[in-house]
């Protein structure tokens, strides 16, 4: 393949300075204070939790839903700081997310039937490897014009091919009012996540794989640094039967892949493709202050990307709550 100049601008979310730590602390308050930042992390989304959803995305710290349960009734200290509203815990003076909760979850209900549908699809597409929902809707947390968004993983050196085909679903989809957006492509050969934050973590560990689960499960071991951070969250909460192309779907992704677009034309196919999006790209991205990546083995398009934001903005609330907090954040 010839050599095409990768585009990268990637917003520095990685903190500076020294952590504070919690480890000379007693294991009630490091538990309290875990479910604390937990509640806080997930409140920048407006997100209340339950004590199932705090017990798997617990910060730092590991716990049991009877640990977390017992916590949460027992200790005056997070008394003082959140609410239990019907089954929800929410920050004080937030208890009206509640109810915004459950509106967006009737929404989500709807568009993961959007979802499933445009996976399959997407599944049985040369060189795909995986597909999985991430961002709002993977937290059942989407509203009305909220995009679907899906991450893809290819084969290596297939990254911008299978891009090409997956914009042909997106252009399908915006027939409904929610747009399909395939806008995170990784080949088998970049499994690793960066930058290593919470936010990064915390969208991993929610992400629910419709298609791929072995790649999956390849993906989680690659990033062993997830588990320092969010060290309850080993699987995914929201599970969902894996999509399995019958036999002859299968057969026409591999014939596809072996005779079409293998080999020296796929790889003149995928140089072009590479060339020609890079130089739309370019000065889009220099100037979006997003976290965009475009080489040969990854397709990260996230011009308006809000990963550093909330980083930083949960930063300032363990400072504001004189929590610790770790090189996540």
């Amino acid at each position: 393949m010839s050599h095409v100049r990768p585009l990268v601008f990637q917003t520095n979310t990685q903190p500076e300075g020294n952590s504070l730590s919690a480890t000379a602390l007693p294991d009630g308050i490091r538990r309290d204070q875990a479910i604390l930042k937990t509640v806080l992390y997930c409140d920048l989304f407006d997100y209340p939790l339950t004590p199932v959803e705090i017990a798997h995305y617990l910060v730092e710290a590991q716990g049991s839903r009877d640990e977390i349960e017992t916590a949460l009734t027992s200790s005056v200290w997070l008394h003082e700081r959140i609410s239990q509203v019907e089954g929800f815990v929410t920050l004080r003076g937030r208890e009206d997310l509640v109810e915004r909760r459950r509106q967006k979850l009737a929404v989500s209900h709807r568009l993961w039937r959007k979802a499933r549908f445009f996976a399959r699809v997407i599944s049985r597409m040369p060189f795909v490897k995986m597909v999985a929902v991430t961002g709002a809707l993977a937290m059942d947390n989407s509203g009305p014009e909220d995009d679907l968004d899906l991450l893809i993983v290819t084969s290596p050196s297939r990254v911008w091919l299978a891009r090409a085909l997956a914009v042909l679903v997106v252009h399908v989809g915006k027939l409904s009012p929610n747009t399909l957006c395939p806008n995170y492509l990784i080949s088998e050969e970049r499994l690793g996540l960066e930058p290593q934050t919470i936010y990064v973590a915390h969208e991993f560990v929610q992400m629910v794989p419709l298609y791929g689960h072995d790649v999956y499960r390849q993906m989680r071991s690659a990033n062993p640094w997830i588990s320092r951070i969010l060290p309850n969250a080993c699987h995914p909460l929201h599970v969902e039967a894996e999509y399995r192309p019958g036999r002859a779907a299968r057969k026409v992704k591999q014939g596809m892949e072996r005779l079409l677009l293998s080999g020296a034309l796929g790889d003149r196919l995928e140089a072009w493709e590479m060339r020609r999006k890079i130089h739309k790209f370019a000065t889009r991205a220099a100037v979006s202050g997003g976290s965009v990546i475009f080489d040969r083995n990854q397709v990260k398009g996230h011009f308006e990307d809000h990963g550093a934001t909330i980083v930083s903005r949960y930063r300032g609330r363990l400072e504001e709550h004189h929590l610790p907090f770790h090189t996540g954040a």
